[in-house]
């Protein structure tokens, strides 16, 4: 008798685990609203022996739990069907992923593998895993390795923000139905550092077929990054030199802005929102517009001028207000939203991002933002009234 999907993809991961052709797997979409997000297992070497790390992906934190090889495949066994509904497993053999109906109906798809590297090419248990491979062109071009694809002193910092950008990208495209040909925008995206790098792993380690535009108003810039695109052979990687204002599209599947200054945030998120984006990425820079108006309101600076005599508290205030309203008015629209500091200050001082990812409208929010607005006496949000 023929055996059942799940059994088989159980036994294909006992299989590579113990054979070391297994790379890396990944469960997803929890069968019940719980804290615990994803499940991500990979072989490291911790004194010499092989275990393998389980990464617990909760909604504000990760845990990581290392286990001798049958006791990590008896876990993971038991999560697949009852915790998580869906896993990718990746080995130098073939690409695998079982996906689980409502009706408790399995399908397994086998590919291609994409990865010809075995687990022990081992990470060690001091090293971090790289989404990205650093020898790649662009890298070099952009100034963050040398000539043999090391990084650079220099571009330590710049290569672990693109690298836990891309860790949040990977969670995102995973947690929504994102097409296999995604069109997706980058509006503001400057020299391209993060722009190259989505396309590079949609592309190349996801296996998507996206199309990516950066949307950048410097002319010099847009043509450096063109080019630089053509020499890496990304063929539906274009950077344009428009403003974000004017840009238009008819199909948009995921809109990014990182650190756009002040309102032009919300001109991207309310695109997006128009749009009907699946995803929609934004982390904020400069918050001006609220600012202004709570300096204006005599009632909340009698309350609070012991604090916001200091400037620094003042900005705080305005950022709290603004994004948090951003988020709001995000989630009356149709998209379910999470804010958080997405990498260390040590690296950047605008660290908040915005992710909105596509389903059902809230319009208690609206009442929500009426009240916010109320209470600190703002007149207007950017963002409500380009709504």
């Amino acid at each position: 008798m023929e055996k059942q999907p799940l059994e088989r993809f159980v036994e294909k991961l006992r299989q590579h685990v113990q054979n070391q052709t297994f790379i890396k797997i990944t469960l997803a979409k929890p069968k019940s609203d719980t804290e615990l997000k994803n499940l991500y297992g990979r072989i490291v070497e911790i004194k010499k022996q092989p275990r393998l790390s389980l990464t617990f992906r909760y909604k504000t934190r990760d845990e990581v739990k290392n286990y001798d090889f049958t006791e990590g495949v008896d876990f993971l066994s038991n999560q697949i069907g009852t915790a998580f509904m869906n896993a990718d497993m990746w080995t130098t053999e073939s690409d695998m992923s079982l996906q689980i109906d409502k009706k408790g109906e399995a399908r397994l798809i086998e590919k291609k593998a994409s990865h010809t590297e075995g687990s022990l090419a081992v990470q060690h248990n001091h090293e971090k895993t790289r989404r990205l491979d650093p020898q790649q062109a662009y890298f070099h071009a952009l100034e963050i390795t040398d000539a043999k694809g090391s990084v650079t002193p220099t571009g330590q910092k710049k290569f672990r923000q693109i690298d836990k950008y891309i860790e949040i990208i990977e969670s995102l495209v995973r947690e929504t139905d994102l097409p296999n040909d995604p069109i997706i925008v980058d509006m503001g995206s400057g020299k391209g550092y993060l722009t190259f790098a989505l396309y590079d792993f949609l592309k190349n380690n996801l296996k998507q077929y996206p199309s990516v535009f950066g949307i950048e108003l410097r002319p010099k810039l847009v043509e450096f990054c063109n080019k630089l695109s053509e020499k890496c052979r990304f063929e539906k990687l274009s950077f344009i030199a428009q403003d974000i204002n004017t840009f238009e599209t008819e199909r948009l599947d995921m809109l990014i802005a990182l650190h756009a200054c002040d309102t032009a945030t919300d001109i991207a998120i309310a695109k997006g929102i128009r749009s009907g984006a699946k995803i929609i990425v934004v982390a904020p820079c400069c918050h001006k517009q609220l600012r202004k108006q709570l300096k204006e309101n005599n009632n909340v600076m009698n309350e609070m001028s012991p604090i916001l005599r200091h400037g620094i508290m003042e900005e705080r205030q305005a950022e709290l207000l603004t994004d948090g309203i951003r988020a709001l008015l995000m989630e009356a629209h149709g998209y379910k939203t999470k804010v958080f500091e997405f990498i260390s200050t040590e690296h950047t001082p605008k660290n908040v991002m915005i992710v909105g990812i596509k389903g059902k409208p809230k319009p208690e929010a609206l009442v929500q933002v009426a009240a916010i607005k109320k209470h600190y006496g703002i007149g207007y949000h950017a963002l409500e009234q380009m709504l």
